[in-house]
């Protein structure tokens, strides 16, 4: 599995979207799901399927579909 199918998963899994629906509109505020405890999940989940540690300001400034790629491609993965 490659690591976009990997971040897709994980937002599938987390927020119960389908993944035809993932783009740039998945913003945390307009998920449902998407509220201080989804996104803990939603980072404890992506920490743990790529093996990283996000720094506190990641963890913050992570607040979209697309920030997250931005973000993975800090700790070299890109998706």
């Amino acid at each position: 599995m490659c690591n976009l199918e990997k971040y897709d998963e994980i937002f599938v899994d987390v927020f119960s979207i389908e993944e035809k629906n993932l783009n740039e509109n998945i913003v945390r505020g307009a998920v449902k799901d998407w509220d201080s405890l989804g996104h803990v999940k939603l980072i404890t989940t992506i920490e743990d399927v790529f093996n990283i540690m996000f720094d506190t300001e990641d963890i913050l400034e992570f607040d979209s579909y697309d920030k997250g790629k931005e973000i993975l491609k800090k700790y070299n993965i890109t998706v």
